[in-house]
């Protein structure tokens, strides 16, 4: 079964526990609330790796690829 933006959320809320799913939907922007800082964010990219079962290319990627979890699961997710 392939991985989306839901697997990301929960990895998120699991590291955030005062967070619930209500303030992370597929359109919240991750980085602008802080919600995933610049530590978290290398955490992040491992993780998607691993539900990629690949790493990614970090030449082509840019940040608003990561924005949002709908973001997130387009870019590297739906590959």
């Amino acid at each position: 079964m392939a991985a989306t933006w839901r697997d990301v959320r929960a990895w998120i809320l699991h590291r955030n526990p005062e967070l619930t799913e209500d303030d992370v939907d597929s359109e919240t922007d991750i980085i602008e609330s802080r919600i995933v800082d610049s530590l978290q964010f290398v955490e992040l990219v491992l993780h998607i790796e691993e539900l990629r079962g690949e790493m990614m290319e970090f030449a082509a990627v840019d940040l608003d690829s990561f924005r949002t979890l709908k973001d997130i699961e387009k870019n590297f997710l739906s590959v």
